[in-house]
C-alpha cells in the first residue's frame, strides 16, 4: 500500500503518530525487515502538538490484514515497525510515517516519566479533545501511559469539510528520555489492529 507523502505544515503545530474505528480480528503480520530511512530536513519539538489531518488529503482505507511491515531503526536508540510503502520524513528523534491521513509520529525528548495527571494537563493537547482518560500499561519492558484524543483539520478550501482524526498517544519512558508516539487515523477508518502492532513493536535500544 503506497501513499504519497504530504509534508506536515509545521511539526511543532501539526506535529500532529489512534483509538481508531471499530475493532477487527487481530492478524499476524509478516516478518519485519530492516529498512533504511528516507529522511527529509529534520523538524523537531520537545513538546509535540496534537496530530492534525490535512484537509486537502483524501482519507485512505483500512490498513489491510496482509500488510507487510518494515523495521525502522533510529540512530537515537529506538525502533518501530511501520507499513511498507508509507512515506517517511523527519529525523532520528522526530520521525513521521504516513499514508495520506493515516499518520504515525514518534518524538524523543528528555524528561522524567509523566504521570496520568501530567498527561491530562499536557499543554500540547490543549487544542485536542481527550476521548479516553490516560491509563498506565506496560509494553515490552517499558512503562507506558496511553491517552486517546481527537482533532479536526482546517476546512477544505474547496468543500469546506473538515477531517476528524482519532489518535492514540503513547508515552514511553526510559533513562531520562520520553518517546511520545501518536498514531492517527480519520474517523471511519479502522486501523486498530495495525496500530496496536506498531505501538507494541516500539523498543528502546
Amino acid at each position: 500500500m503506497k501513499g504519497r507523502f504530504v509534508l506536515l505544515p509545521a511539526l511543532a503545530a501539526t506535529f500532529v503518530v489512534a483509538g481508531c474505528g471499530g475493532a477487527k480480528h487481530a492478524s499476524k503480520s509478516p516478518a519485519a525487515t530492516t529498512a533504511s530511512p528516507t529522511t527529509q530536513p529534520a523538524q523537531t519539538s520537545t513538546s509535540p502538538g496534537a496530530l492534525q489531518a490535512e484537509a486537502a488529503s483524501a482519507a485512505t482505507g483500512d490498513i489491510p490484514d496482509n500488510q507487510i511491515y518494515l523495521l525502522f531503526h533510529s540512530k537515537a536508540g529506538w525502533s518501530i515497525k511501520y507499513p511498507e510503502g508509507w512515506a517517511q520524513s523527519g529525523s532520528s528523534s522526530a520521525a513521521v510515517f504516513r499514508d495520506k491521513n493515516n499518520i504515525v509520529r514518534i518524538v524523543i525528548h528528555g524528561g522524567s516519566p509523566p504521570t496520568a495527571a501530567d498527561v491530562r494537563n499536557d499543554p500540547s493537547l490543549q487544542q485536542a479533545r481527550i476521548t479516553s482518560a490516560p491509563k498506565r500499561m506496560t509494553i515490552g519492558d517499558s512503562p507506558v501511559i496511553k491517552v486517546v484524543y481527537s482533532t479536526q483539520s482546517a476546512p477544505n478550501p474547496v468543500t469546506g469539510k473538515r477531517v476528524t482524526l482519532t489518535v492514540d498517544r503513547y508515552y514511553f519512558s526510559r533513562a531520562g528520555n520520553v518517546a511520545t508516539i501518536d498514531l492517527g487515523t480519520p474517523v471511519g477508518v479502522d486501523n486498530v489492529d495495525a496500530y496496536r502492532l506498531m505501538s507494541e513493536s516500539f523498543r528502546w535500544r
